[in-house]
């Protein structure tokens, strides 16, 4: 458990100076720039994606650092199982739960009658690239998905970025230290050091996060406009309205039960929610969740882990979609879908939701392999989601944010690594990566360090 002192403010910081400040300002001027000029929108976009390329380059060393350091640092390596099943099981009930919710709401409200959508009206290049990511659903298969884990070479995990891959590297490195007892001391020490560095790197890399913002959603305006949002609008609008309410009564149900406020919890990530909202992209917001979960008392055993693997089985706003967008479909191509088939795309929707983790365009990837089940709703179809999909990715990231970093915590409860009382004191504690200072983090890893001077241990037989 990590319970750091609190630390007093000497002075408050000018309101120019609060980085989530700066990136909401940032996200306001990319939308009026991306409006009034959609040429010079469309031409900053270089920008977002040098933000996003310096946020993934150091993920995948955090991750391996943070996770090796938290199994090799443990006293009882059993815990590493009951953290993943726990994890597991909570993941399949809430993201079942979203799936549920999104073919309930889709039922009701009926976004898509009275489109009467004609494939032959549809822009070729749309209809050509939803046919594209169709193929791509079709080569999806859980072996694939499981053999995808496993990289070719140590180092091509980190090559790749692939997060899976990533975690099972850091897993079996940090065994291997523990196992290596007093040996293993020096390689932990150096792994700690990695720790400091790259988070000290992502302290200086956050600071030009309102520039990222700004160009990706200048892009993001200049380049769709907002006139997919007006024939789309009831769509999006169903979309948000049951992706906010997933959040406020289904989540705030759940951290009610384990004794915090949803809202709360909320207060304290803003700064990666309007990251994720700015960029479009959950990725710049991974390693300030990294450390926020950290601070807050968890593990980095179970930050760690959970994190990671929530990105593969915890896409609670991308589940929502899927069963909502899908049924969308039918009803604007006046395609009737039974009960029965509903039922078969929820369950293959439960599945098709873990494959395509990773993959560019994942989330029209598996919205293809669920339809595929279901031919009577066209592939080509797709192609009516084209001109929104960038709007629908931002909630969808929101959702999925939210959802896993409530999962952390919640896990972490589970494990008695803090008390309700000690997560709504630190809860209260909000402060942005760009503000903790190596002498914090360094606090933060020596509370939950254990002694390396452990007798060499055996690998189990």
């Amino acid at each position: 458990m990590t319970n750091l002192p609190r630390q007093e403010a000497t002075h408050r910081k000018p309101w120019y100076q609060i980085l989530y400040l700066q990136v909401l300002i940032a996200v306001l001027l990319g939308i009026v720039v991306g409006y009034l000029n959609p040429g010079l929108g469309k031409s900053l976009k270089p920008l977002g994606d040098g933000f996003i390329n310096l946020v993934k380059m150091i993920i995948a060393p955090i991750i391996f650092c943070t996770v090796v350091h938290g199994i090799a640092a443990m006293s009882d390596v059993k815990k590493l199982g009951r953290i993943g099943i726990k994890a597991l099981i909570y993941f399949e009930v809430v993201s079942t739960l979203a799936l549920l919710i999104g073919l309930i709401v889709v039922n009701l409200l009926h976004p898509g009658t009275g489109f009467n959508i004609d494939l032959k009206s549809l822009e070729a290049e749309h209809v050509q690239q939803s046919q594209s990511l169709a193929q791509k659903a079709h080569s999806l298969n859980p072996t694939e998905f499981l053999l995808n884990i496993i990289p070719s070479s140590f180092f091509n995990a980190f090559a790749t970025g692939d997060i899976l891959q990533v975690l099972l590297v850091a897993i079996l490195s940090g065994f291997a230290i523990s196992f290596m007892g007093e040996h293993g001391k020096p390689v932990l020490v150096a792994i700690d050091f990695g720790v400091r560095t790259f988070f000290g790197i992502m302290r200086m890399v956050i600071r030009v996060a309102p520039i990222g913002a700004f160009g990706a959603m200048a892009f993001t305006i200049g380049s769709q406009g907002l006139s997919a949002l007006k024939s789309l609008g009831y769509l999006m609008v169903c979309f948000y309205v049951t992706a906010f309410l997933f959040v406020i009564v289904v989540l705030g149900a759940i951290a009610a039960f384990n004794g915090f406020s949803i809202f709360r919890f909320l207060n304290y990530i803003s700064e990666e929610l309007l990251l994720v909202l700015g960029t479009s992209s959950s990725e710049t917001a991974l390693p300030g969740m990294l450390e926020k979960m950290r601070r807050l008392g968890c593990s980095s055993t179970t930050v760690g882990l959970v994190i990671p693997m929530g990105y593969s089985f915890n896409l609670d706003g991308t589940n929502i979609y899927m069963t909502m967008a899908a049924l969308f479909l039918a009803q604007a191509t006046n395609t009737h879908l039974a009960l029965g088939q509903q039922l078969t795309l929820l369950a293959v929707a439960m599945l098709s939701s873990k494959g395509a983790t990773g993959v560019t365009g994942a989330g029209f990837i598996t919205l293809a392999a669920t339809l595929s089940v279901v031919p009577a709703v066209p592939i080509g179809s797709l192609a009516i989601l084209v001109g929104i999909d960038r709007f629908m990715s931002e909630c969808r990231a929101l959702v999925n944010l939210v959802g896993n970093g409530l999962a952390t915590v919640v896990v972490s409860l589970w494990e008695n690594e803090l008390t309700r009382d000690e997560l709504n004191a630190n809860l209260l504690r909000s402060k942005s990566l760009a503000d903790i200072t190596p002498e914090e983090i360094d606090a933060e890893l020596e509370a939950e360090e254990k002694p390396v001077s452990l007798p060499r241990q055996s690998l189990p037989q």
